[in-house]
């Protein structure tokens, strides 16, 4: 079987955000990084080229597929910011409801920007999301 595209790395996150543009993105991408540290406990680490990740789990499907992946984190894109923090496993629009501006993905949020959204609601969802996970798989923090 193959490795999931996306592992972690030795590149510093704190060289990857200050390289973050335009300026607006890069001030959010500071105060998600501080957000995710605060809520998780956990620190920052790369995954990939583009992703900021907190903790990670082991996980076995039942075809046996298994890897290793990221519990929770965000990517500064260039046209939004993706956070990592929804599992699938549980529906999460009551909570989704009070966030703001807002897309939804198969595991991802995608807000265009901080001031679009209540900030005190994505570490709510980051919260669900991390103790959703660690219900199904056993979560190492980072």
């Amino acid at each position: 079987m193959s490795e999931n595209k996306t592992q972690p790395t030795e590149v510093s996150v704190d060289e990857f955000i200050a390289n973050v543009m335009p300026d607006r993105r890069r001030e959010d991408a500071l105060i998600l990084n501080q957000l995710f540290k605060d809520v998780t406990g956990w620190q920052p680490q790369m995954w990939g080229p583009t992703m900021i990740g907190y903790g990670s789990y082991h996980y076995i499907y039942d075809s046996g597929r298994e890897g290793d992946s990221v519990a929770t984190g965000f990517s500064p894109r260039k046209a939004n910011l993706v956070l990592y923090i929804m599992p699938r496993y549980q529906d999460f629009g009551h909570i989704l409801d009070k966030l703001g501006k807002h897309k939804l993905g198969k595991a991802c949020l995608y807000i265009n920007k901080l001031a679009d959204v209540d900030i005190d609601v994505v570490a709510e969802i980051i919260r669900a999301g991390v103790d959703d996970l660690g219900t199904r798989w056993p979560i190492t923090p980072s």
